[in-house]
């Protein structure tokens, strides 16, 4: 009953749009970024350029072209912070070639930042499942893919309860575990990576990428990038850096 009352919460917000004809994409990639108080201005900065170069990588687009039988992706990038605070950073987007990607990543690093509050990635799940569903797109494949330094959840909907009806709705849940402890001075605390495998993460092929460090974030978003895009998910943790 507490799923289905989420869920209808979540999709009473989803446009018309949702009814009309949806064009055919291999993946439909929901990007979901940490943004709350405990990320700084350079992290956020960091976490978006990382994004927005590893777009226009050379094995990123070959991924997109050759990936899957449309060679094209709809991809969303939504920074998440308070239960009530996603922001849509840059809304849905056909991406099939270099021209494209270019300028995802123009309107990423754009915009401005407008996401605040605390840690609410089960809210920020949900969310993700309502622009999913409302988008003008159908992919073969969904992935929502969550970037934090914490897995720390201290309003419902639980990050559990969240990734079940995720799973439920055939949308895997990737997870980026950011330990960038030379961004803002503050290491990481526990293991992250191993919070997210066994608390976040889930659907067919699911995983962890780990980001310790400005140089291994780079490389962190984009092995996951290829991995997303080509469907060559490794169905275990994975690491960089």
């Amino acid at each position: 009953m507490l799923k289905r009352l989420m869920v209808a919460a979540i999709l009473a917000g989803v446009p018309a749009a949702a009814q009309a004809p949806r064009e055919p994409v291999d993946l439909e990639l929901l990007l979901l970024a940490d943004a709350s108080g405990s990320i700084d201005p350079v992290e956020t900065m960091l976490q978006r350029q990382g994004y927005a170069e590893a777009m226009v990588d050379p094995e990123v687009l070959w991924a997109i072209e050759n990936g899957g039988a449309r060679g094209r992706i709809a991809v969303a990038f939504v920074e998440w912070a308070g239960a009530r605070s996603q922001d849509v950073v840059v809304d849905w987007m056909l991406v099939e070639d270099e021209a494209s990607a270019r300028q995802f990543g123009a309107r990423l690093m754009a915009a401005p930042r407008r996401a605040t509050g605390t840690n609410a990635i089960g809210a920020a799940i949900l969310r993700g499942l309502a622009l999913i569903e409302g988008n003008g797109f159908e992919g073969w494949r969904k992935v929502i893919d969550l970037s934090g330094d914490s897995i720390w959840n201290p309003r419902p909907p639980t990050i559990a309860q969240a990734r079940d009806i995720a799973i439920g709705q055939g949308v895997v849940v990737n997870g980026l575990a950011i330990l960038c402890d030379d961004c803002s001075g503050r290491p990481g605390v526990g293991n992250l990576e191993a919070d997210f495998t066994e608390q976040l993460i889930g659907g067919p092929g699911a995983f962890v990428v780990t980001a310790n460090g400005r140089d291994a974030f780079a490389a962190a978003v984009r092995r996951k990038l290829i991995l997303e895009i080509s469907g060559q998910m490794p169905g275990v943790q994975a690491t960089s850096g």
